[in-house]
């Protein structure tokens, strides 16, 4: 019998552990690979220019943003395209219902969302701003004294001005109107959301106008990229690439026109409640993912349908707020909601239905019924119905 070599044994023991060590190894490097070829999948809305769009040819600041992390992290990049006047609902539809791994263009606030969405580092100051000739000074508020100034409906800046008789507001509902007030004469500075501003300014009327960026309470705040909350390690990478991409970030700003410069510093706004929306792409609508932070409804303040109310105001705020006001209350008695029990009695839901339904075109209310579903709407009505009242003369 050949005699056992008492070192065999641990040769072997050496030749399996190298042999484990290649397999760990082999495995390493496939999972990194893996994470390669995994697509970057970003949350944006088709059509919220100068933000995001599904045109190539013109995708908008925040996708292209998104391109330049998908190539720094090594990922190609797919899209969720879903519209974001939906509000708080984008995000948990896409965001947090794993249907994308990031939102650009995000309040990095503890208010939004909760505990359910973490943040990047911030990438981007955003907010509004004054519009006027170039030739005109305006460092504050009181140079607006004696203009006539352009106000989004129900906005922060209209708000901010509603005490001031020296200064004569031009309510109008969306930044394109508010600019085509300023083009036409009817206005002489016009207060509203500066990328919608910069982004118009660059392409309808050719740089004609100046834009200052105001900040206060309430007009401005930090931009970032959202992610659920399990996401911490990709929230990681992300920010540990932002820092690179700077100066990326800073050419696309120009590249869409968003508004630079030292801003117009304001006093404390009375600010519009959480749930109003106040600015987005060209377009009816006029509101965007990163204004929303929707108001919901407690315990069982609401009552028994407190989830159908919830609901229903979920989406009036993240909607209908910019003209109809947050949580529908407002001073403006023809689109006053509170008072459609009032002026309407037995047909108040009939013309609830047909009014959301085919919209008003000539007074400026799109139809929703391409949008929101019946549920949804009766949801949006169930919220109205608590909040009627009789008179608010």
């Amino acid at each position: 019998m050949r005699p056992i070599n008492p070192g065999s044994g641990k040769s072997r023991n050496r030749a399996v552990a190298g042999l484990l060590a290649c397999v760990a190894a082999s495995a390493t490097i496939a999972t990194a690979h893996a994470d390669e070829t995994k697509p970057f999948r970003l949350c944006a809305d088709p059509t919220n220019l100068p933000f995001s769009s599904d045109d190539p040819s013109r995708p908008g600041f925040y996708v292209e943003i998104g391109r330049a992390l998908a190539q720094a992290l090594g990922q190609p990049i797919t899209y969720d395209w879903y519209k974001s006047y939906f509000g708080k609902r984008t995000v948990r539809v896409t965001l947090l219902g794993k249907q994308c791994d990031a939102m650009i263009g995000l309040p990095r606030s503890e208010d939004f969302m909760g505990p359910a969405v973490i943040f990047s580092s911030t990438f981007a100051k955003e907010g509004y701003a004054l519009v006027a000739a170039k030739d005109q000074a305006i460092g504050g508020v009181d140079d607006l004294r004696g203009k006539r100034v352009a106000v989004q409906y129900a906005s922060t800046p209209q708000n901010l001005l509603a005490t001031r008789d020296d200064i004569q507001k031009v309510t109008v509902l969306s930044p394109e109107e508010a600019m085509q007030a300023l083009d036409r004469g009817r206005a002489d500075v016009a207060f509203i959301w500066g990328p919608v501003a910069g982004w118009l300014n660059m392409t309808a009327y050719k740089d004609r106008y100046q834009i200052r960026l105001t900040e206060g309470e309430g007009l401005s705040w930090d931009a970032a990229i959202g992610f659920a909350k399990g996401s911490t390690e990709l929230r990681d990478r992300v920010d540990a690439i932002l820092p690179k991409l700077q100066g990326t970030i800073a050419d696309l700003a120009v590249k869409y026109g968003l508004p630079a410069g030292q801003p117009v510093r304001f006093g404390a706004a009375e600010v519009v409640p959480a749930g109003t929306t106040t600015g987005a792409g060209p377009g009816p609508r006029v509101t965007q993912v990163a204004n929303v932070v929707a108001t919901e409804i407690k315990g069982d303040a609401a009552g028994p349908n407190a989830e159908t109310v919830g609901a229903g105001k979920e989406i009036f705020n993240g909607t209908c707020a910019h003209c109809h006001g947050p949580d529908a209350i407002q001073s403006e008695r023809k689109i006053d909601l509170r008072l459609l029990r009032h002026r309407y009695g037995d047909d108040m839901r009939d013309t609830f239905q047909k009014t959301v339904h085919e919209g008003r075109p000539a007074k400026g209310m799109p139809a929703w019924k391409e949008v929101f579903t019946d549920e949804q709407f009766d949801s949006i009505y169930s919220f109205l119905l608590t909040v009627q009242v009789e008179s608010n003369d």
